[in-house]
This record gives structure tokens, sequence and C-alpha cells, in this order.
């Protein structure tokens, strides 16, 4: 059982019960550097010293401060940080419920795994996940995690539930301060006709157990020729540029893709003109009826068999 980061109650009016929060990720799996001394080999170790004396100061007297002014802070000492406990603190109150594809993805942060911490309050739990997961919902509520207050996302997953954090609108830039510049670009239909046929060869499902992290295997392939005194190089990639001939490169893009030549649209079918309206129309119940076999009459049947 992994160790939790958070433990508190889960509260929807009335009804709470005892939870604990997860890490639902975790970087400690990559690769990580200390720095050295290139001389000795040893190991560097970080001082924190005063900007001005540039003497070191013990961790006694290091103290947090908001800066004010230039040059000028307000001392904060952690018991006074510790006083400000407000409610979410120790609670997940779900504030509101609102449909999941409402909220932004942009708004999403960090994922967690949220489980009750105790038998006792697996049923307050599980009353509160089934019914998110019938009125197909997810909840609101708010939670401090690392002296700060977030807000954050609940929404049914397996037995338990998953808890994402959501940033703040002041979190978010807007994309018009990046997107505004495009400008309106008008595309031949055909462009788009065969730019959609290569995301249809493309097509699949999401499978994270095929996702390779290549440059996290670089690094431990060079790491292990380095341990044997062997040389490692990586071959310097290709950088891609600007396509001058947009229309080639999608046909050699849908030829990769599986494809032959281009795709063409199909074509709109004719009108009948009115004088040809009725043929036009009962052409197909002709060739329909063309292809049944025609029933014998009794009397016929009867000839037949005598």
């Amino acid at each position: 059982m992994p160790r939790s980061s958070w433990k508190g109650y889960l509260k929807l009016s009335l009804v709470s019960c005892a939870v604990a929060l997860y890490n639902a990720s975790s970087s400690s799996e990559r690769v990580s550097f200390n720095t050295l001394n290139r001389k000795t080999g040893n190991r560097l170790k970080q001082n924190m010293v005063d900007s001005v004396s540039g003497e070191p100061v013990d961790t006694a007297d290091r103290v947090k401060g908001y800066q004010v002014a230039k040059g000028q802070y307000v001392m904060v000492e952690d018991t006074e940080i510790e006083a400000l406990k407000i409610e979410s603190t120790r609670t997940i109150e779900i504030e509101t419920f609102v449909p999941a594809a409402e909220i932004d993805e942009i708004y999403l942060d960090s994922p967690y795994y949220l489980a009750p911490d105790d038998k006792v309050a697996e049923e307050a739990f599980a009353v509160i996940r089934e019914a998110m997961t019938r009125k197909k919902m997810v909840g609101i509520g708010r939670i401090v995690l690392a002296r700060r207050e977030r807000m954050l996302m609940l929404q049914p997953r397996d037995k338990g539930m998953l808890a994402t954090t959501l940033r703040y609108p002041y979190e978010v830039r807007q994309g018009g301060e990046v997107f505004d510049e495009i400008s309106d670009v008008k595309l031949p239909g055909e462009m788009l006709d065969i730019a959609q046929e290569i995301i249809n060869r493309m097509s699949g499902h999401f499978e994270p157990d095929s996702f390779a992290d290549r440059y996290e295997e670089a690094v431990v392939a060079m790491l292990r020729a380095k341990q044997q005194g062997q040389t490692f190089s990586v071959p310097e990639p290709s950088q891609p540029a600007n396509v001058v001939n947009i229309m080639d490169a999608l046909k050699k893009s849908l030829e990769a893709a599986g494809g032959e030549g281009a795709v063409r649209r199909p074509r709109a079918p004719s009108k009948p003109s009115k004088a040809g309206d009725a043929e036009a129309a009962g052409a197909p119940a002709a060739k329909e009826a063309a292809r049944k076999p025609v029933a014998k009459k009794p009397a016929a049947r009867k000839a037949a068999r005598g």
C-alpha cells in the first residue's frame, strides 16, 4: 500500500467519511543526477548564504519573508502560517456538481487517488461515488495541499475516486494572447480531404503501455556505456522545416499511411429533369422488382404439376 500524502474527511452536506489522498503520478523512476566537483569527484552541498555578507546562515536563523518594497521584507514565521488553518485543511467539502465535459482541460493540474481511510468510511464513500456515477457528474471541492488551498475535481474511478487539483483563473493564461496573431486561412477542400484520410488511416486507440520515453532510454544507454568504458553517441536528429508545397507533402504522407494517390471527393448525385422525375423515381423500384423471382399463379402451379 503506498503512503498517503494527505488524510482528512470527505463531506457531502451532512454525510462525511474519513479519506486518504495518494499521488497518482510519480517521477521517482526517472534518472536523476547529482552535482559533483570535477576535480575530486565528490558530491557538492548547497549552503544558504547571506546575500550581503556572503556568510552561511544556520537553519535556526532562516525565516520566510515577503517583499513589500525593494530590499524590504515582512518576516513570517512557520508557526504563523500553521495557524492559518481553514476548513479545507482537513476536510474536502463538495460544494457543487457539474458535468465533466464543462471543465476545460487547461484547468486540470495534478492527479491524485482518493480512497476510504478505514472500513467504517467505505459505505458513505461508496454512496457518494455511486451517486456521481449514476448522475454522470463530477464534484468540485477544496483542499489544502502544501499550505495552499486548491480547488479539487472528484470523479468516480473503479472502487475509488480520481481527485484532480484545478488551477485558479489567475494561473491560466488566455489563448488569445497567443492565437490572436494567427491569420484566418481559407483551405482548399482537396487538402482537407487528404488530411482527413491520413487521420483515418493513422487512427487507433489510446494505449499508454505503448508509450516509450526515448530520452530516458538514451540516458540509461549512455550511462551503461560509460560504466563499461565505452563511447556512446546518438545520431543528430533531422530538423523539420516549413513545407513549401503542402499538397505534395499531403499526398506523400497519404502514401506513407498506406494509401495510393489522392482521395477523390464523392460527386453529388445529379438532379433529374422535371420530365424524367417520375421515370427516375421509379427506376430503383423497377430494378429491385427485376431482381425478384416472379411468383407463379395458383393455376399455373397446378398446370405445371399436372
